[in-house]
């Protein structure tokens, strides 16, 4: 086959083929060395670290804030009278505005006063009878008294007469006491408002029938000055330092529905000498200047209630208080060993609101500084970059 030119040209495509798969296997080789050596070189450098969190903190310092607390609280009048007829009738006016303010002895109804114009006169008639007869009781006894000092007459007739007079007498003060009780009658016609204050709806039509003592006309509700009823549970008075009395009361807030507070300071004026076992709860109640009738029975608003003045804590925004499993706690900015700023976790007892701060008790120190944003971002021990709240963060340092 040494002289075939055929076997010659396949004896060159086999040599060929071993070629190619020689450098094929030499490029793979290759490629792994290469992948190996990056690798290495990869290995041996240091891995990045993570880059320092800018956050805000505020430093802590001791302050005092009064000891209180809030609760809801609703407005009712000093003084609420219903107002029903002392005599019965028609009732034929009504001569006030429904909601309006109306003073004490404002003729507020009329009732029909016919029937009792009627009586007063029939009463004044027979008064007028009464005391005719006894005038002439008076002149029979006198008469008969001087018959009898002549012994003209005997001494049962002149006693009988002075008898007369006598019952004449008391006739005459049962007439005038008639009179005086139908004037009365014709005067309750026109019904008056008892108190100062607001007026209530009119529960009768004009031109109903209405019956002395019972029928409901309306109600009026004094409300300068106005009442709040509230209540504390046993853990705010705990809170407070105990049962509250107009003694250990400093001072009452009413906080109007919008918010705002309202202008005139409160008093104590009833405090219940027992905790409702029902409501485990104190009832109380509180009084409020309202000249300019700003607040009306029945409206909903809060009341807070300050029993001194507690030292030594401290006021924290209350985004930066945060709840974990252990209760509530806080960031505050600690150093590593390498004098890098980390974020440290400090668990907290709080208080009450004040505003929009908590109140901390326990936990910080003076001077610590407590982180008060990107609270969400930072980790345990993670590195930070801190600056003062409301200032702008520090610039990274250029390389």
């Amino acid at each position: 086959m040494g002289n075939n030119p055929q076997a010659k040209v396949m004896q060159v495509q086999v040599n060929k083929k071993k070629s190619l798969m020689l450098s094929s296997a030499l490029l793979v080789l290759t490629v792994f060395f290469l992948a190996a050596c990056n690798k290495k070189e990869d290995s041996s450098q240091p891995p990045a670290q993570m880059p320092a969190l800018p956050v805000s903190f505020i430093t802590m310092a001791a302050t005092s804030v009064p000891i209180s607390t809030e609760a809801v609280a609703q407005t009712e009048g000093a003084k609420e009278v219903e107002v029903r007829p002392r005599v019965g009738g028609i009732l034929l006016k009504k001569r006030f505005e429904e909601g309006a303010p109306i003073k004490a002895g404002q003729a507020m109804f009329l009732i029909d006063p016919v029937p009792f114009q009627n009586a007063l006169e029939s009463a004044k008639a027979q008064l007028a009878q009464q005391k005719a007869r006894l005038e002439q009781t008076q002149r029979e006894a006198q008469r008969l008294q001087g018959l009898l000092a002549t012994q003209s007459i005997s001494q049962r007739e002149a006693d009988n007469a002075a008898s007369d007079y006598a019952l004449a007498r008391a006739g005459l003060a049962q007439m005038e006491a008639n009179v005086r009780e139908a004037e009365l009658n014709l005067s309750y016609t026109t019904v008056t408002a008892p108190l100062s204050g607001i007026a209530g709806r009119f529960v009768f039509s004009e031109g109903a029938l209405v019956s002395a003592n019972t029928s409901l006309l309306t109600t009026i509700s004094e409300i300068s000055p106005i009442w709040v009823r509230f209540s504390l549970s046993d853990s705010e008075l705990a809170q407070l330092g105990g049962r509250l009395s107009e003694k250990n009361v400093q001072k009452i807030t009413l906080i109007l529905p919008d918010g705002s507070e309202y202008q005139q300071p409160g008093k104590l004026n009833f405090a219940a000498s027992q905790i409702d076992p029902s409501l485990g709860t104190q009832q109380l109640r509180a009084t409020f200047d309202n000249a300019n009738q700003q607040l009306l029975p029945g409206q909903f608003v809060r009341i807070r209630v300050t029993t001194g003045v507690q030292d030594g804590v401290f006021l924290v925004p209350q985004t930066a208080v945060l709840t974990g499993d252990k209760g509530k706690f806080v960031y505050v900015v600690e150093k590593s060993e390498g004098d890098k700023s980390i974020a440290g976790i400090r668990p907290i007892q709080v208080g009450s609101w004040q505003g929009t701060d908590w109140v901390v008790l326990s936990g910080l120190n003076a001077g610590d500084q407590v982180l008060v944003d990107n609270l969400i971002k930072i980790r345990p021990n993670a590195p930070i970059a801190p600056h003062p709240f409301g200032s702008a963060p520090a610039l990274p340092d250029a390389k």
